[in-house]
């Protein structure tokens, strides 16, 4: 089948509109102007989710069902909610989540376009067919893999490894989960391609929000930024994120980070799930979160990729129309009968036939219930009813076998003519009679011990608050139709924090899931009616609807700032990443800069060392003899004055620097300034009375005993406790206490606490690098050799001080007209500088630029 995806990437860049042939026809929203980038000086539009807007959802399958017609011969005509072609019936599947979230939007609010596979394979002559009718009569966009290449990406990547992983399976054998296999993950990675060009069939890059989900397209992302780097992409994963210990020990961990970071918005169900991810992003890829006004963001290259923390929810309306259906109602009629004409209580369990899902041990649990209070033996049924799995391999099937002679133990053991403890339903149920066993069930049991939601206690409470009919079927009278449930959960599933009402268990401790069963049978049936009460008021505010409009609400504003940012994209294959950056805030060209210093006669040159000159990690802090060479020549001109601005002490500073005889150095952010080699030190502000020292270092060397791999620096004027080899996660928290701490009891004394990267310092007050900046401007106005240039280059928080007096002297007498200032930050972060470089490596090649320039003007 041709692709209907650009066929060229260029034609995309030639300002010319690709052709789309049928396509601009059946979507009349298709972007007009083909183009990566808008203009980034017009006005950006209002991300409003009108009812003109629209969003583009994608996932592994279309929530659509297709049925092959017997006869063959359809005529092509369709409903609302059917439509049949020659070979095919194509109807929506009501139980899919994505159809629910577009009607929890509501019809009428936003126009919804779905991108994904159907459930069954499409013959190759059928497709265009196919693709037709679904396009105009459900608004889908079907993608068509070819058997092979889908069975390697979702049977293989997606079932085999990713799925295990994230449910915490570790591949230790062949047996346990899939060993890493890079054949399957080139298919992954060929598919979200594939998707990706049919994302570009229908996308209106300006406008569209494009939302996809689940962990089958991770790498999705990095394919549309890459095409268009101002979409608006949000990304929910519906399954667990597995603990940093977990995840790492993936080959392809770091791609599927970084992929997954080319989203504006990405979601998870728990708090847990989003904690993990965080974790493994500070931890593999080095980036930092923070909170702001309840939202929680990660910097990366210039743009704030937000997290969103919310459990989905049900369709209510669709459950509720279920329960007043007439079959419905005689399929209750049935069970009651069946079980509570006999003085049985029905506990029911509602699970997948897969590995963890934890259907063994729930049984095993119900044998320990009969067998440790056998007064319930006769009066007590387990339904468990065991829907296909989704997956395929041998380890289903041994739990299929075990879980079928685990029922037929136990049935032996404690059953009796007339009487089965178990009842094992392994057929496919239609979505009405399982209902009917919600409203029958006294109790229901999800011991799942792993699972990324399970909306089965969700759909268990909304079914038990029933519906008029229901409560005469059940025989409740009308002056007592209080409703009643009562729930036993898996701690480790994504519903469970919400349902502070159900009794929560370890699904591995079988001993706890029968008292849990049995504590169920026993509470009193007001206790029954508020935990009811309490989980069906959370239920019906948080449905599918309300988590739909919460996202794409979050999506919205995390998108604001497109339209007011320069983006760029860098990086070649799953590196790929958006630079985006505000107008004011560029990157510090090497040609820029030194045409300026050519120009100029006098210059003030200030640079930061940690971080800046000498790179993040480095084991041997000392500068290196090319760093000393460029530094020397610098100095050598007359017209420089060239200063090392660093926190460190100056007994340190003045060893590595001592082959610079004409370099400045200020220590300690500033407290000691020496204008050169040959003269003394002096203070830049009075001399302090450092007795603070004796209450900030015992809590220091508390916080140093507890926090592995930290380091406490005594300088003269300051205490540094650094956590740079420490634990990323428990060295952040320990600062975070050790910076209360400190506030606290020096709360007195005339000193200033600060948090930098990896450090808390405690410096006396009025010290930062501001004053060296303030001091080498005043020096050079005083000498009546006012800047022209001005260069000033840091990394940290305290490097501010310096940018902010070098910006605010533009206007003041202490610098030349119309000079030349370079105020720049390393890495595209928040900053008063105007400038940026991106690392260590680009600061010393331009030094070294204009070290070049400085000896072909200056003779040696």
């Amino acid at each position: 089948m041709v692709s209907r995806s650009y066929s060229n990437l260029l034609e995309l860049a030639s300002g010319d509109s690709p052709t789309f042939g049928r396509m601009n026809r059946q979507i009349p929203r298709i972007m007009a102007v083909a183009g990566i980038m808008s203009n980034i000086d017009n006005d950006s539009k209002d991300t409003d989710l009108s009812p003109k807007d629209r969003i583009i959802i994608v996932a592994n399958e279309l929530p659509i069902r297709a049925q092959r017609r017997v006869d063959g011969n359809g005529s092509g005509s369709s409903s609302s909610s059917t439509c049949c072609s020659k070979g095919w019936n194509f109807s929506w599947d009501e139980n899919s989540l994505l159809l629910q979230l577009k009607d929890g939007l509501g019809d009428e609010a936003i126009e919804v376009i779905y991108v994904g596979c159907l459930k069954e394979e499409i013959p190759l002559n059928e497709q265009e067919e196919v693709y037709q009718i679904l396009l105009e009569s459900f608004k889908c966009v079907p993608t068509f893999l070819p058997l092979d290449l889908y069975t390697r990406y979702y049977h293989g990547f997606c079932k085999q490894q990713l799925w295990p992983l994230f449910h915490y399976m570790l591949p230790l054998s062949p047996d346990l989960g899939g060993r890493f296999d890079r054949t399957l993950w080139q298919a992954y990675v060929s598919v979200n391609k594939i998707f990706a060009d049919r994302i570009m069939e229908v996308i209106n890059p300006e406008d569209d929000f494009v939302w996809i989900h689940d962990y089958h397209l991770m790498v999705l992302p990095t394919f549309l930024r890459k095409r268009f780097n101002r979409v608006k992409l949000g990304f929910f994963l519906h399954s667990p994120f597995p603990s940093s210990e977990i995840y790492k020990t993936l080959p392809i961990r770091e791609e599927l980070l970084r992929a997954l970071l080319n989203s504006d918005l990405i979601g998870f169900h728990t708090f847990d799930y989003a904690r993990h991810f965080l974790s493994c992003c500070s931890r593999m890829l080095g980036l930092t979160y923070e909170s702001k006004r309840g939202y929680i963001g990660i910097e990366y290259y210039g743009r704030t990729v937000s997290i969103k923390i919310l459990p989905v929810g049900i369709h209510m309306g669709q459950l509720q129309s279920v329960l007043s259906l007439p079959e419905t109602e005689r399929k209750v009629g049935e069970l009651i009968e069946r079980y509570g004409r006999k003085g049985r209580t029905m506990l029911l369990g509602v699970d997948d036939m897969d590995i963890f899902k934890g259907i063994t041990l729930k049984l095993l649990a119900m044998e320990q219930l009969l067998m440790q209070h056998p007064e319930w033996q006769g009066k007590v049924v387990l339904v468990q009813i065991a829907n296909p799995a989704r997956g395929k391999g041998k380890d289903v099937k041994e739990m299929q076998a075990e879980t079928y002679s685990t029922v037929k133990r136990i049935n032996e053991t404690f059953g009796r003519p007339g009487y089965d403890p178990i009842v094992l339903i392994d057929a496919p149920l239609k979505f009405y009679e399982r209902v009917a066993y919600y409203v029958v069930a006294e109790c229901c049991l999800v011991t799942a011990v792993r699972d990324g939601m399970n909306l089965i206690p969700y759909e268990y409470i909304v079914s038990r608050q029933g519906n008029e009919k229901l409560d005469k079927i059940l025989k409740l009278e009308a002056n007592n139709r209080n409703k009643k449930s009562m729930l036993v959960v898996s701690e480790f599933i994504g519903c469970s924090p919400s349902l502070s009402g159900a009794i929560r268990v370890n699904p591995w401790n079988v001993d706890a899931v029968a008292d849990a069963m049995d504590s169920a049978l026993e509470v009193a049936e007001p206790e029954k009616q508020l935990r009811h009460e309490k989980h069906y008021k959370y239920v019906s505010t948080h449905d599918v609807g309300y988590w739909a409009r919460s996202f794409l609400q979050d999506l919205e504003r995390s998108c604001g700032e497109h339209g007011r940012r320069r983006c760029w994209g860098i990086g070649f294959g799953l590196s790929f990443r958006v630079v985006a950056l505000d107008q004011s805030f560029r990157k510090l060209s090497m040609e820029h800069i030194v045409s300026a210093y050519k120009r100029t006669k006098t210059r003030a040159i200030l640079l930061d060392y940690d971080d800046t000159l000498m790179p993040q990690g480095s084991i041997d802090k000392r500068p290196s003899s090319k760093s000393i060479d460029i530094l020397n020549t610098l100095c050598r001109d007359k017209g420089n004055l060239v200063f090392i601005v660093s926190a460190k002490s100056r007994e340190t500073l003045s060893d590595w620097f001592s082959p610079c005889e004409k370099l400045g150095i200020a220590a300690e952010h500033g407290y000691f300034l020496r204008l050169r080699k040959a003269v003394e030190w002096e203070n830049c502000v009075a001399a302090v009375d450092c007795s603070w020292k004796q209450i900030a270092e015992p809590v220091m060397e508390l916080y140093t005993e507890t926090t592995d791999g930290s380091t406490i620096e005594d300088k003269e004027t300051a205490l540094v406790w650094s956590y740079e080899d420490a634990d990323p996660d428990f060295g952040s928290c320990q600062a975070k206490e050790l910076l209360d701490h400190l506030e606290s009891v020096l709360a007195n004394e005339p000193v200033t606490v600060k948090r930098g990267q990896n450090y808390v310092e405690v410096k006396p007050q009025g010290v930062s690098k501001g004053l060296i900046a303030r001091r080498m401007l005043s020096m050079m106005q005083e000498r009546g050799t006012l800047p022209e240039f001005v260069l000033c280059i840091g990394d940290d928080r305290s490097d501010e001080d310096m940018f902010e007096v070098i910006c605010s002297s533009t206007e003041g007498p202490s610098i030349a007209p119309r000079a030349e200032i370079f105020a720049c930050t390393v890495g595209q972060k928040p900053s008063k500088a105007k400038y940026y470089l991106d690392d260590t490596t680009e600061i010393v090649r331009l030094m070294h630029g204009l070290a070049s320039v400085t000896d072909q003007i200056t003779p040696v």
